[in-house]
């Protein structure tokens, strides 16, 4: 696993009160879902809709917040912020930062799947 990009203690935590199975299909579903609300972001940026804007990075947040992915979830509040606000206009390149580090978090769940 990458360190740094997810928290150990947030999986171990949920290990904890499932099972390794159901971790991975939580993954599974994080992982199949998280690149449409990433795609959902741009569009809104792009269309200038905060409220749509918001609404995916708030869900991102949370998903990923669950996952111990803790820095691209504080990454989504800042996001989400700039979207309450109405404040998007400037959020491309932030935007862009977090699309990265979805695929650092991306890696690192996988490898956590397959035991590494």
């Amino acid at each position: 696993m990458q360190p740094g990009v997810l928290d150990q203690a947030a999986l171990d935590a949920l290990l904890a009160t499932t099972d390794r199975e159901f971790v991975g299909e939580l993954i599974d579903v994080y992982l199949e879902d998280s690149p449409a609300l990433i795609i959902g972001m741009r569009q809104a940026l792009a269309d200038g809709n905060a409220t749509e804007f918001t609404r995916a990075a708030h869900s991102l947040k949370s998903s990923s917040a669950s996952l111990g992915a803790a820095s691209l979830s504080a990454l989504a509040k800042e996001l989400e912020m700039m979207g309450k606000e109405s404040k998007i206009a400037g959020a491309g390149s932030k935007l862009e930062q977090l699309a990265g580090l979805f695929e650092q978090v991306q890696t690192a769940l996988e490898d956590f799947k397959r035991g590494s």
